[in-house]
């Protein structure tokens, strides 16, 4: 499992929860069921945008690792032309 961030631009808050790759999480409902919160006042409808955060582990010959860091996006959501959090 990895962990991910996401970020819900009607209350602003940003909850990081741990779920499988292909796995996808789309609205605020979702996410707090998955993170085991309460929503709150958000409505569970309200859509909520993945963040692209951190850097990327490799494994190389000889059992050591090295840290590869992912390419330069233009906005946290790697959206060229940004996201509502950024536009």
């Amino acid at each position: 499992m990895i962990n991910y961030d996401y970020f819900c631009p009607a209350n602003n808050e940003t909850v990081s929860v741990s779920h499988g790759i292909r796995e996808q999480i789309l609205t605020w409902g979702e996410l707090c069921e998955k993170a085991g919160r309460l929503p709150g006042t958000t409505p569970a409808e309200t859509p909520v945008e993945r963040l692209i955060s951190g850097g990327m582990l490799a494994m190389v010959a000889g059992g050591r690792s090295s840290a590869s860091p992912l390419p330069v996006m233009n906005s946290c959501c790697g959206h060229p032309s940004g996201c509502s959090r950024h536009g």
